[in-house]
C-alpha cells in the first residue's frame, strides 16, 4: 500500500513539474515575405516606415540601421527579444538576433517568442496593406 501511494505521489510530482516548465519551440523566422500593398511603386522607404509603425503599435523599439535593415527590440516583464528585419521594396524577413531570459539554446526558444514574431509579422502586413 505504501509503495502504491509513493508511486502515485511521484507521478503527481513529475506531472506538476513538467506542467510548470516553460514550453520551448523551434525559433520562428519570417523569410522573404512578399510586400503586398494597395498601390504600385512601393519604395524601400514605404516598407521601412510600415515596419517601424507596425513594431511601435506592439511595443517594439524599432531602430533604423540603414541599408534596408531595421532592428527591433521588445522588453516584456523580465524577457527581451531582439530581431533583425532586412527589407527591400518587394520582401522583408524577421530573423532572430538575440534574447534574454527566453531559454534560447541555439535552436529552441520559449514558445511565447514565436507568438511575438507572428504578431509582428501580422502587424507589418497590416501596415503594408494601408499603402
Amino acid at each position: 500500500m505504501k509503495q502504491k501511494l509513493l508511486g502515485v505521489l511521484i507521478v503527481g510530482m513529475v506531472t506538476l513539474f513538467l506542467a510548470g516548465c516553460p514550453h520551448q519551440a523551434m525559433v520562428y523566422n519570417v523569410e522573404d515575405a512578399s510586400v503586398v500593398a494597395n498601390k504600385d511603386g512601393v519604395t524601400m522607404d514605404d516598407v521601412r516606415k510600415a515596419i517601424i509603425r507596425a513594431g511601435a503599435t506592439l511595443g517594439w523599439n524599432m531602430n533604423d540601421k540603414g541599408s534596408g535593415l531595421v532592428e527591433g527590440t521588445i522588453h516584456l516583464r523580465s524577457h527581451m527579444a531582439q530581431v533583425d528585419i532586412p527589407y527591400d521594396a518587394q520582401t522583408y524577413s524577421i530573423k532572430y538576433k538575440n534574447s534574454d531570459n527566453l531559454k534560447y539554446d541555439g535552436e529552441k526558444i520559449h514558445s511565447n517568442y514565436n507568438g511575438w514574431i507572428q504578431n509582428l509579422d501580422r502587424a507589418i502586413k497590416a501596415q503594408l496593406s494601408t499603402l
